[in-house]
């Protein structure tokens, strides 16, 4: 888990490609210190695993997966990438929670200058602009920022001097990359609020039964479990039949 606060701005010192996958060297000194192998560093947004520290920085693998979700594919010798180790417990939360699984990526589309902070427009899927909303918190290359505009095709979001010296996106065009990652607060409750939909579907074969006991979801697939819910459960048919109620809330502790 990552805050969106940048610690550092490293350097790609070499990528060494499979088929579909690739390793990445990156030159780094902050993100390092305390670091072992095995440990979650965010790159560009990006979590990935240490699997290896050199004296100048660390290494990760890419595995497909991440590399067709992420611009990661893009990195070459000499790419800024923007660094942050994994939050630690009792420390505090500047930006707001990340979990460095990108959603998607997006298009900077525009940037322009306005006084002292920097405009960026970016165009995004509709899967990804559903979930941004205006004044709340987008992850941009793992960058914690505040969504200033939204619209039909891309939002916007405006940079103040510090971000532009504190990390990579600077350094950005239009014409450029970026890994998006939306809020996982909002990911969750679209989750939940699709449930009724998704029982009401045509053969759908999903089963009106505990969420918590009863399913999971996974890489956006919905997988049943072998167990039954508890006694006293939330049950997703009272919430998609009735709607959520002061009566519903009463009857189950809220």
């Amino acid at each position: 888990m990552f805050t969106g606060i940048i610690e550092e701005v490293g350097t790609v010192l070499s990528v060494s490609r499979g088929a579909r996958s690739c390793s990445i060297k990156i030159k780094a000194k902050t993100v390092t210190q305390g670091t072992s192998i095995g440990d979650s560093i965010s790159t560009n947004g990006v979590c990935l695993t240490v699997t290896g520290l050199i004296p100048s920085g660390f290494i990760a693998d890419v595995m497909p997966e991440t590399m067709n979700r992420s611009s990661l594919s893009a990195l070459a010798p000499g790419s800024p990438v923007n660094l942050e180790r994994a939050m630690a417990l009792g420390g505090r939360l500047g930006g707001h929670i990340v979990s460095g699984h990108v959603d998607g990526t997006g298009t900077i589309t525009n940037v322009r200058r306005d006084d002292n902070a920097v405009w960026y427009t970016i165009s995004a899927p509709s899967s990804i602009l559903r979930l941004t909303v205006e004044k709340g918190s987008v992850a941009i290359d793992g960058i914690s920022l505040t969504v200033a505009r939204t619209g039909r095709e891309d939002f916007s979001v405006s940079i103040i001097p510090h971000t532009a010296a504190s990390t990579a996106l600077s350094r950005k065009k239009a014409g450029d990359i970026v890994n998006l990652e939306n809020d996982c607060i909002g990911k969750y409750v679209e989750q939940l609020l699709s449930w009724g939909k998704l029982e009401a579907a045509p053969g759908s074969s999903i089963k009106k039964e505990s969420c918590s006991a009863g399913f999971s979801a996974c890489g956006g697939s919905l997988h049943r479990h072998n167990s039954k819910p508890p006694s006293g459960s939330f049950r997703t048919d009272t919430a998609s039949s009735a709607g959520i109620t002061m009566e519903m809330l009463h009857k189950y502790g809220f």
